[in-house]
């Protein structure tokens, strides 16, 4: 019945996406010949020559899928990888189609035609499997359509792997066993889920319980087992999917990534590399130039104002800890009279704090003095968004208190961050700090950046330090 079920799925997945590719190959042409978008169209070229190249079309999405395992199961997974996938698939699809179209030489070749397909195939594909998705996961909440699980291994990895199928119903996994290598943990159960035997046990109960997909949470404890596991596993109709061993000592975000078909799990990876560095950088540099110009006249009066009553340069330039530990010169407006650490020596600034100046105490509570960061941004030392830059001194001294603190330098350090807009900065603990900034890292997105700027706007920066 679940191979039927899953033969199904796989049809109206397949069926579905033909319709939209001819729907979108249809659209293109009456897009492209017979409403004028952007410029006058060519002359127009017959339906029928047209839909003729719908074959080449269907063939190819047919072999590119095929090819790219479009259609296995995704009851575990990312919805964003997938989508990525659709995308790569359409664009090597509009390919094959482009090279065709050259080889036969049928009818005029329009740019924008194929343009208009490829934007309207990816936009529908991706529509239709988020709504079939969507839709897969409701029945499956219902019991409909599920996969039986067993699960091998033992311990808080494989509690906190149980906990989360049980939080998402959706995938339509039932787990009907749990396989230990501690004898004395069989005949219990964890989570409602029953031991029912020992990894000695595994040919066996392979055969007594079959199901369609297996689990192996052994932790590092129990990783001697992992070959005799594998060996009873391996050549077996299932899916077998492996929590690694050291998932506990992931600090940052988890990843997986190749040299060649070599898997490599990162522990400490920090996501702004490749594209979403660029994008990071990109948004930096066009909001920050646009800020510059926007505050010009405001900079200007502070300048005056800080010059006018008190002695000593507009500028206080104060060496901080940056991105890979390297240090930068972060740009203040100078709110304290000069040598204000001489006697103090490196210490942090406190509310109503005697060393500030009127003008630098009026900055400081609305946080005006952190506005020349903006060439920090520019010169590409900081970003808008990030963990707030300590000075090295106190950073040899946290880094030793706290093991994860240095983990805040793998992105650039930022104007505000999350941890600022929630509160915790100047003298609040440390560790809600910490906490804060390297959930931010985990979780970053543009999305993100744009959330804690419109909150930085929204709150103002008071309380600042």
């Amino acid at each position: 019945m679940l191979k039927k079920h899953s033969q199904f799925f796989v049809s109206l997945f397949f069926t579905s996406e033909l319709l939209i590719l001819s729907a979108a190959w249809v659209g293109s042409y009456y897009l492209r010949f017979h409403i004028q978008i952007i410029d006058e169209p060519p002359s127009t070229v017959p339906l029928l020559t047209y839909l003729l190249y719908l074959v080449s079309v269907i063939l190819s999405w047919a072999i590119i899928a095929r090819i790219m395992k479009l259609y296995r199961p995704r009851r575990v997974g990312s919805g964003t990888r997938e989508l990525t996938e659709v995308a790569k698939a359409v664009t090597a699809t509009l390919v094959i189609v482009v090279c065709v179209t050259y080889a036969t030489r049928r009818f005029e070749f329009s740019r924008q035609a194929y343009v208009i397909f490829w934007i309207i195939s990816i936009a529908g594909l991706s529509t239709e499997r988020l709504l079939l998705r969507t839709a897969l996961r409701a029945y499956r909440k219902k019991g409909y359509n599920l996969r039986s699980a067993l699960l091998v291994g033992s311990g808080r990895l494989m509690e906190r792997l149980i906990d989360a199928v049980s939080d998402h119903v959706e995938l339509g996994v039932v787990l009907n066993g749990i396989v230990t290598f501690k004898p004395k943990e069989v005949g219990k159960s964890v989570g409602g889920i029953p031991v029912i035997g020992t990894v000695d046990d595994l040919e066996r109960i392979m055969e007594e319980f079959p199901c369609q997909l297996v689990f192996v949470a052994l932790p590092l404890e129990g990783h001697q087992h992992m070959a005799h596991v594998l060996d009873v596993l391996v050549g077996r109709m299932l899916d077998i999917k492996i929590v690694p061993d050291v998932y506990e000592y992931i600090a940052l975000r988890g990843e997986l990534d190749a040299i060649d078909e070599i898997p490599l799990v990162g522990l400490q990876t920090s996501p702004l590399a490749g594209w979403n560095r660029v994008i990071k950088r990109g948004f930096d540099l066009v909001v920050a130039s646009v800020a510059t110009v926007v505050f010009l006249p405001l900079g200007m009066l502070i300048a005056i104002a800080i010059k006018v009553t008190s002695p000593g340069t507009v500028f206080y330039m104060q060496e901080r800890m940056g991105l890979d530990g390297r240090s930068f010169k972060m740009y203040k407006f100078r709110s304290m009279g000069p040598d204000a650490e001489k006697d103090s020596g490196p210490v942090w600034a406190s509310e109503g704090d005697a060393r500030s100046t009127p003008v630098g105490r009026f900055l400081r509570r609305l946080n005006l003095d952190e506005l020349p960061q903006l060439i920090n941004v520019i010169r590409g030392d900081m970003s808008l968004v990030g963990p707030r830059p300590e000075r090295p001194v106190f950073v040899s001294k946290f880094k030793r208190e706290f093991p994860e603190y240095m983990l805040r330098h793998r992105i650039k350090a930022g104007m505000t961050g999350w941890a600022q807009v929630n509160g915790f900065r100047g003298n609040s603990p440390l560790e809600k700090r910490v906490e804060y900034d390297l959930w931010y890292i985990k979780n970053w997105s543009v999305w993100f950046d744009l959330k804690i700027i419109f909150m930085t706007l929204w709150r103002g920066f008071t309380n600042a330090y």
